[in-house]
C-alpha cells in the first residue's frame, strides 16, 4: 500500500511543515523548493526572490485522510488573501500555491479554493495558485523539522477556526 502526496507552499515552510506533522494521517513531511526553474536551488538562491520557487511542503499522507481535509487545513494554517505574503514574510517564494500532479487533484485544490472563499474567514478573496508539480528539491537539512529542532522557533503560522 502506498501512499498519497501533495506539495504546498503557504509562506515559510517551518510553520507549514510543523502543523502539518500535527495531522491525523500525514505520515511526513519534507520541506524543500519547487516551481522555479533553477536546478538544485539553495535556501539562499530561492531567498533572493529570482529562481521562481516556492518554500513549500512535500506532504506525504495515508488513506485515513482525503486530499479535501488537508487542503481545507492548508486554508485554515495560513492566509490565502495575500499576494506573495505570510505577516513579516515577503516574496515570491513565499506564495499561496497547491502544485497537483494529477487533474483530480487540480480540481479538488479548485473545490477547496472556492470553500475557502465561501468560508467567510477572509475579508479578501483567496489569491492562491494552482501550479502543475515541478521537480521539487528538499531543502538543507537544517530546515528539516526544524519547529521540532527549535521549538521557539519563528512562525507566522496558525490554525484559525
Amino acid at each position: 500500500m502506498s501512499n498519497n502526496t501533495i506539495i504546498l507552499a503557504g509562506g515559510c515552510f517551518w510553520g507549514v511543515e510543523k502543523l502539518f506533522l500535527e495531522h491525523p494521517g500525514v505520515v511526513n513531511t519534507v520541506v524543500g523548493y519547487t516551481g522555479g526553474e533553477l536546478i538544485e536551488p539553495s535556501y539562499g538562491d530561492v531567498c533572493t526572490g529570482e529562481t521562481g520557487h516556492a518554500e513549500a511542503v512535500l506532504i506525504e499522507y495515508d488513506e485515513s485522510v482525503e486530499l479535501s481535509e488537508l487542503l481545507d487545513f492548508f486554508f485554515r494554517i495560513h492566509d490565502p488573501t495575500t499576494v506573495n505574503r505570510q505577516g513579516n514574510d515577503v516574496g515570491t517564494h513565499y506564495r499561496s500555491t497547491i502544485f497537483y500532479e494529477t487533474q483530480d487533484q487540480k480540481e479538488e485544490a479548485q473545490r477547496a479554493i472556492e470553500r475557502a472563499n465561501l468560508s467567510d474567514r477572509w475579508k479578501g478573496s483567496v489569491v492562491t495558485t494552482l501550479e502543475q508539480r515541478k521537480e521539487f528539491y528538499p531543502a538543507e537539512e537544517a530546515h528539516q523539522k526544524y519547529l521540532i529542532k527549535h521549538p521557539m522557533g519563528y512562525s507566522c503560522h496558525f490554525i484559525r477556526d
